[in-house]
């Protein structure tokens, strides 16, 4: 692929936050509230999990990684942080875990392209690094370029100095291209795992026990009773998180939910993450925002998702 300048590079993610977990049982108790399995979280690792209520839907979802053996970093979106804290620390009871708000002391980039390259790309996907005071994650490869999430002490960019300056949109649009959902603000609540996918990326382990929304996670996966998944579209207009989608021909009904959307860096159009009915998808045609809204055009995810059985709901 043809290196596009717009697309490599570094870019401080100003919209994302980060929950720390502290204390003897920091681990036993994200053990216990996460979807995936955190005990055996390594210190060259890290890894996706979500956070869901009792009726299985998603409230959060996070990049984790262990510094030390009593402590986690558990990256989100800014604008969710505040509440998933609050909701986290209503189970500490006496648990020996401190939960804080650790945005102000790490601040988070994202690396893309030969940038990116230049530090992670012997890695394994998902293998934590250190460099000197910076924690560097190779995340998944997307549109073919190599990219990496860096923690850093606040105010020191050692780890991303001298880097060119890559644009927030052009991160936050290669993030859709992913495939792989984050909970924004307008999802909170909306989805169980399996409607974005998640356990396909590799954000659930269904042997680690219980956690809030296990059951219903468990029999969603386990009794085939998944009929809505989510896919990757291109679209002449700009989607936002939370809109509604249309197949052909419905009347007041929406079939599905965008998820995760941004403008393309070139200044055309954009992509988004549309959580469907699978039955949708024989309708013909999907349309933002109204059954007469702009045309969604289907691309291909980076990984396969399973629609061998496509069911009315």
């Amino acid at each position: 692929m043809t290196a596009d300048p717009l697309l490599d590079g570094a870019c401080r993610l100003t919209r994302s936050g980060v929950i720390r977990a502290r204390g003897d049982d920091a681990a036993s108790f994200l053990q216990g509230q996460l979807t995936n399995d955190v005990v055996s979280l390594g210190p060259t690792e890290a890894r996706l999990a979500g956070f869901c209520s009792a009726k299985g839907r998603l409230q959060a979802s996070f990049i984790v990684w262990r510094p030390a053996a009593d402590e986690f970093c558990l990256a989100c979106p800014a604008d969710i942080l505040a509440a998933v804290l609050k909701r986290l620390s209503m189970f500490v009871l006496r648990a020996k875990c401190r939960l804080d708000d650790a945005s102000g002391e790490i601040d988070l980039w994202g690396v893309v392209g030969a940038a990116a390259a230049a530090r992670v790309g012997d890695a394994r996907v998902w293998e934590r690094r250190m460099a000197n005071t910076s924690s560097l994650v190779r995340l998944p490869d997307t549109a073919g370029l190599v990219r990496g999430l860096v923690a850093s002490p606040a105010g020191d960019a050692g780890a991303t100095a001298a880097l060119p300056v890559l644009a927030a949109g052009a991160w936050h649009w290669l993030d859709v291209q992913s495939g792989i959902v984050t909970i924004e603000a307008a999802t909170v609540d909306r989805f169980v795992p399996q409607m974005v996918n998640f356990e396909l990326v590799g954000g659930v382990d269904f042997k680690k026990g219980c956690y809030p929304g296990q059951e219903v996670v468990a029999r969603s996966q386990y009794r085939g009773t998944t009929k809505r998944r989510t896919f990757l579209f291109d679209t002449d207009a700009v989607a936002l998180p939370g809109q509604d989608v249309y197949a052909d021909g419905a009347v007041g009904e929406a079939a599905g939910t965008v998820a995760n959307a941004a403008a393309n860096p070139s200044g055309t159009g954009g992509s988004a993450l549309v959580e469907l009915r699978l039955a949708a998808l024989a309708s013909g045609g999907l349309h933002l925002g109204g059954p007469d809204g702009p045309r969604l055009v289907m691309r291909e995810l980076p990984y396969a998702v399973p629609i061998d059985a496509v069911v009315a709901d």
